[in-house]
């Protein structure tokens, strides 16, 4: 076998990787080929010293003699606490670079959400939203493309990037297409778990070519470098016992062979016992002896730039080790000398505060590990003290932190707050739960210890609710939360176990801690919360005289108050879901408002009520035909979650509802796409949560409604839109919406089966609005061949709770009903009357449908024409195909 040489200029490490290095290439190649060029990603793996970081190296050298901007950031074993720390080593700098007028203006929207995770800008006031904020820097990477075309990131031991990154990198994955930017990682085999393993696994799926695994040296490309390094004279034998000793590594054979030079030793098989001696100084126990031969202050200054890992000037490492500057730079030289520590890389792209690094982080871990536990807890509480008086936040010194013993520190307990409170407003809860987990060992005083629990449940609140249950539970029982904080706490607890779906849970806790409160706005607030939650629970449980008790408390409310308020919207959702008055459904909404607005406090974004709330007074407004307040309410909501950078599941109902508002307007089109991002969203959150149901019940109400059948049932299936149905009540309701899909693709019985059971469901909760649970409609036209006495006596039914509730929509509905199950005059006379209600609706679809069946029952042209145009404005693909078949046939002239 002929030696395999690397490219002219490159590293030794590259021997042997041709076809790595030309896939490097091809992807630059059809990076630069056009502007409009989708973006790339190449993922290379390999164990430590196989040579990753040279590769990355080379494709630098490779996308910068194309004229690339290469960026490049590297992951770090005792970094990986630090949250959004590789990212920031990406994009920071060419952020820093500019002036902040111009960042703000590149990064748009996205500065206030995504700018405090890159440092570049200070956090608001409330705890941001991780999805939120990983939107926000792959929009940066979107937008900063278009600047810096044609842009390289390199991203290096990906496997030690922070669990912040790793999201993002995911997220970026997934967009590549959308943006023109080539992406090249590299990661150790194994090494992660959890979060972190899942999304290297879908960055992985993501890459244009299968990961390339890295393979040790052979024996002849071994024995090329040994000659390369030492001279064309070095015997076979000793190439050979190189390649025994290195296993092939080219990082532990390019080591070996510096020492070989060092040392003069001559490259003749006589002396090729020695090299496994030279070797193991190198690593581990060897790397100990010589760092122990070079002195104890050069030993200090090492562990200290361990400890540090990052921005390793020698000034810093002076303090932690304790030494005067000029004995610090003469250790400095030492460890160079040794090839422990270097100078920053310049082709490596890298940027930061350092003077040092480490020559390879396997090195950077052995010194780490040779410093004996004890002394390497009280570094990190050095440098910790260190960081926060150069003035770095405690989230800095948070990392080292970590590290310390406890020691029943009540200032540490502090610090540790303060660190999980940055955290949170930056978008990174999980890196705020360690600090919180960590200040619970120290463990904190009694007066505190109940605050840092439930500090710990907001930050796992958005990630892990049912951690959340049980820290808040725990604080709770402690002495010292009391006032606002324990109604807070309660509220939290009760929001945590409704998204657990455990809502009947969520209803005892909040009844029982109101009924230890003695008359005032912290009982009147909880007593809202309990009926809040009894009001969404879809089951058997409420007491059959939860209406009367909130009517009766509602009644005193004049809305002076949010908890009046919150009283009046529950009050009036409550006679929604029973089918009284429209109009005094929406009277007792109007009374909730401030001058038509949301009140203060009672914001989209504000958290003391929860977006449950105001869902209710916007559907309350949906389904009473004021279609108006309700829209200006779900986009209200759309914009203050994505001004905010919230991505996650408040986004996604945000989506479901302006989706709703769409389908009650008959904009069906407009509907199916924002269902379709409501349900993109959801599944990053969960399936089978309540909002999850509400995006496909929606959408497939939505595709029913344009006569897209089969597209339904596809999503049905796909999404799982079948029993067990959720302990929350989705609007329309989901039984009633499944019945409508299973007789629409011929499943009559399953169908009655399913409308049967909805009919039961909603008597057991008292629900005859007619609009909302529109089961009894459908069932009546199922039934009327097989039996027209119940059908007709379902029709009379609902034409009733429709008279009863009051709107157009609900009466024309009706009407349809009717109609549908009578023939010639009566037919085409109550289909009339049908059309004439739903001309006052804003529903537009629904108008549209009884204009052609009465154009079909009349044998109106002029009625099919008209209701044809609707149809197809609506998107209501199946109407519109009704009507031309309906003309064709030869309708009469109206």
């Amino acid at each position: 076998m002929t030696e395999v040489r690397p490219t002219a200029g490159a590293s030794a490490s590259l021997w042997e990787r041709d076809e790595e290095v030309a896939a490097v290439a091809r992807a630059v190649d059809r990076l630069c080929a056009d502007r409009s060029s989708a973006g790339g990603l190449l993922v290379f793996r390999g164990e430590a010293g196989l040579g990753k970081t040279a590769l990355l190296a080379e494709t630098r050298r490779i996308a910068e003699a194309r004229g690339c901007t290469v960026w490049s950031a590297r992951g770090g074993e005792t970094l990986r606490s630090v949250p959004f720390n590789v990212v920031r080593q990406l994009l920071q700098p060419a952020l820093v670079s500019m002036l902040p007028e111009e960042a703000r203006e590149y990064l748009g929207d996205w500065y206030d959400i995504a700018g405090p995770a890159l440092g570049i800008a200070d956090p608001g006031g409330r705890q941001a939203d991780p999805q939120g904020v990983c939107d926000g820097l792959v929009a940066a990477v979107r937008r900063l493309s278009r600047r810096e075309w044609p842009l390289v990131l390199l991203i290096d031991d990906a496997h030690w990037a922070d669990q912040e990154t790793l999201h993002w990198l995911a997220g970026l994955a997934e967009r590549l297409d959308e943006m023109s930017v080539l992406v090249v990682v590299t990661r150790r085999p194994g090494k992660v778990s959890g979060a972190s393993a899942r999304h290297l696994d879908t960055v992985a799926a993501a890459a244009d070519a299968p990961v390339t695994t890295l393979s040790a040296l052979t024996p002849d490309a071994t024995a090329g470098l040994t000659r390369a390094a030492l001279g064309g004279h070095a015997d076979a034998a000793f190439c050979r016992e190189v390649w025994a000793v290195t296993a092939g590594n080219p990082y532990e054979t390019v080591e070996l062979l510096a020492k070989v030079r060092d040392s003069e030793l001559q490259p003749v098989e006589a002396r090729a016992g020695e090299l496994r001696e030279l070797n193991r100084s190198a690593r581990g126990g060897g790397l100990v002896a010589r760092l122990e031969e070079l002195g104890i202050d050069a030993t200090r200054f090492a562990w200290a730039a361990a400890i540090l890992g990052t921005g390793i000037s020698i000034d810093l490492v002076a303090k932690l080790a304790t030494l005067r500057p000029d004995e610090a730079r003469r250790c400095a030289e030492l460890l160079r000398t040794a090839r422990i520590l270097t100078a920053p890389d310049p082709t490596t792209g890298r940027t930061g505060e350092g003077d040092l690094e480490f020559v390879h982080p396997l090195i950077a871990t052995d010194v780490y590990n040779s410093i004996p536990d004890a002394l390497r807890t009280a570094m990190h509480g050095i440098a910790a003290r260190i960081v926060s008086d150069e003035g770095h936040g405690a989230a800095a010194a948070a990392r080292h932190l970590l590290e310390v013993h406890p020691d029943d520190d009540e200032e540490l307990v502090g610090q540790l707050r303060e660190a999980a409170r940055e955290h949170l407003a930056v978008g990174a809860p999980d890196a705020a739960r360690r600090c919180l987990e960590r200040a619970l060992k120290e463990p904190p005083r009694p007066e505190s210890h109940p605050y840092v629990l439930y500090e710990l449940a907001e930050a796992t609140f958005l990630t892990a609710p049912a951690r959340t249950i049980s820290q808040l539970r725990a604080a709770l029982g402690m002495p010292g939360l009391d006032g606002d904080k324990r109604v807070d706490a309660v509220f939290r607890l009760s929001q945590a176990l409704l998204h657990n779906d455990e809502l009947e849970e969520a209803v005892r806790t909040v009844e029982a801690e109101a009924a230890r409160l003695q008359p005032g706005p912290a009982r009147m607030r909880l007593q809202a919360v309990h009926f809040m939650w009894e009001g969404l629970h879809a089951g058997e449980a409420t007491s059959p005289d939860r209406s009367r008790r909130l009517a009766d408390l509602a009644s005193t409310c004049t809305g002076r108050d949010n908890s009046e308020r919150a009283l009046l919207i529950l009050r009036g959702f409550d006679a929604l879901m029973h089918g009284e008055n429209a109009e005094e459904v929406a009277e007792l909404c109007d009374r909730a408002l401030v001058n038509g607005r949301l009140a203060p406090g009672l914001g989209w974004t504000d958290t003391e009520w929860g977006i449950e709330l105001l869902l209710m007074l916007a559907n309350a407004y949906a389904f009473t035909d004021r279609l108006d307040r309700a829209e200006t309410l779900y986009n209200e909501a759309l914009r203050a979650y994505e001004t905010a950078g919230w991505s996650g599941g408040h986004l996604a109902l945000a989506h479901a509802y302006v989706g709703l508002g769409h389908r009650r307007r008959g904009r069906l089109k407009d509907a199916e796409a924002s269902l379709r991002e409501s349900l993109r969203l959801a599944e990053r959150v969960g399936r089978r949560l309540p909002l999850y149901w509400t995006a496909t019940c929606n959408l497939v109400d939505t595709l029913l409604a344009r006569g897209h059948v089969e597209e339904a049932w596809e999503v049905a299936e796909r999404y799982g839109f079948a029993p067990p149905y959720p302990s929350t009540i989705v609007l329309p309701d989901p039984r009633s919406v499944r019945g409508r899909l299973l007789l629409a693709v011929g499943r009559t019985k399953d169908g009655v089966n399913e409308l049967e059971a909805a009919e039961k469901a909603a008597a057991a909760r008292g629900h005859h609005n007619p609009v909302l649970v529109p089961w009894a409609a459908d069932l009546a036209r199922a039934l009327a061949t097989e039996d027209p006495t119940r059908a007709a006596r379902l029709a009379v039914d609902v034409r009733r709770r429709a008279e009863r509730f009051g709107t157009d929509t609900a009466i024309g509905e009706a009407l349809r009903c009717a109609a549908a199950l009578e023939t010639g005059q009566r037919a085409v006379r109550l289909a009339a009357q049908a059309v004439a209600y739903l001309e006052s609706s804003p529903c537009q679809y629904e108008h549209a449908a009884a204009r052609i069946e009465y154009g079909v029952a009349a044998r109106s042209a002029t009625d099919l024409h008209r209701g044809l145009d609707m149809a197809v404005s609506c998107g209501a693909d199946g109407l519109a195909e009704r009507a031309r078949t309906a003309l064709k046939a030869g309708a009469g002239p109206g």
